[in-house]
């Protein structure tokens, strides 16, 4: 598996009215670009530090994932994402390491991007993005 480094850190918030203007006081720079991945029920906003970028996740449904990760443990860190080569690859090399998968195939993330999730139970809880634009 090809990491080229970290692509962004995905962080679960309730509002993007109230969390994009605390991140872009607190990091000095400013949101840009918001969009809605509505597969995915989710509305995010990117902000960028060095190289990498901060993903503000906000649920656009109650039955999303990062509502019910709101609803668990509260607002915070919900993933780190790596950019990778390719995303397939990524994850079938995760898959050949023992790792296990969320996602067999690639699909469909914000900014254009192909994503795949591993389980966080396979990553010492952390919930793992592999990401690449391309498949």
């Amino acid at each position: 598996m090809e990491i080229s480094h970290i692509e962004h850190l995905g962080i679960a918030v309730k509002s993007l009215e109230v969390a994009v203007p605390l991140w872009e006081q607190m990091l000095g720079t400013k949101c840009y670009n918001i969009e809605e991945v509505a597969d995915q029920k989710v509305k995010t906003a990117f902000l960028k530090v060095g190289q990498t970028k901060i993903e503000l996740l906000e649920p656009t449904s109650e039955e999303s994932t990062i509502a019910k990760f709101i609803e668990n443990r509260g607002e915070g860190i919900h993933h780190i994402a790596f950019a990778t080569s390719g995303t397939a690859k990524a994850l079938k090399d995760a898959e050949a390491m023992g790792i296990r998968l969320i996602d067999q195939a690639p699909r469909n993330g914000a900014e254009g991007l192909r994503i795949g999730f591993v389980h966080p139970k396979s990553t010492l809880g952390v919930l793992t993005e592999l990401c690449s634009t391309q498949d």
